[in-house]
């Protein structure tokens, strides 16, 4: 049996033969859930989807905390996969060779005022960030505050890459800087990957050196 979000289960089409498929759609995570641990425990082997690594932003946790809140034992494994982060930076170069971190600006689940906390330390921590959920035609204002607390702790010049619909038809990449992110076309499908004060342009290709190529070029 197979569970998940319309769009994930789609993208696995040409791997789905007689399984059973049940499908819904945004926000409707919590029901997808229980779908899948329901005919778990009825003794169905079930694949629940989720897009990239389904332990980042992903159901693995929200799947293992509903088993655990009702004394479920349910076999469980969770398969890692490929993140937004990560399929963003190799198409981007290597933006993630030093230390980094992601950032949801989504604010549903979390307080917008943690997402300020966490993005002044990241900041000031020189840290790469990879930008999540940054903008949506409701949600505007959070990329834009975000791009104002990076400012105050890194050039303008610092380099920038947005990565939307990564791996579909529709794949548009962008190399930009802090300066000009804002100009950008982002929406709920991109990743927006913000270097650090080393961060580059090489040939096209975004880098964050780690310090292995100490020679003068």
């Amino acid at each position: 049996m197979i569970v998940g979000y319309s769009p994930y289960v789609d993208s696995i089409a040409d791997l789905i033969t007689t399984q059973q498929v049940v499908t819904s759609g945004m926000m409707q995570e919590s029901q997808r859930c229980r779908a899948a641990l329901d005919a778990a425990k009825a003794g169905k082997i079930v694949a629940l989807i989720s897009s990239g690594d389904a332990g980042v932003y992903g159901m693995a946790g929200l799947a293992i905390e509903m088993a655990a809140s009702t004394g479920e034992h349910i076999d469980m494994e969770v398969i890692p996969g490929v993140t937004a982060a990560n399929s963003a930076a190799a198409l981007l170069g290597a933006p993630l060779m030093l230390d980094n971190v992601s950032i949801s600006l989504s604010d549903l689940l979390v307080p917008w005022e943690m997402i300020v906390t966490r993005l002044e330390a990241v900041a000031a921590a020189d840290l790469v960030v990879a930008l999540y959920n940054p903008r949506s035609k409701k949600r505007v204002l959070q990329l834009e505050e975000a791009v104002r607390i990076l400012r105050t702790q890194r050039s303008g010049t610092t380099p920038v890459g947005i990565a939307t619909a990564v791996s579909s038809p529709d794949q548009h990449l962008v190399l930009t800087d802090l300066d000009h992110l804002l100009e950008q076309e982002v929406g709920m499908r991109s990743v927006v990957i913000i270097g650090n004060s080393t961060t580059c342009v090489l040939g096209g290709r975004m880098v964050t050196p780690r310090g292995y190529y100490t020679e003068k070029m």
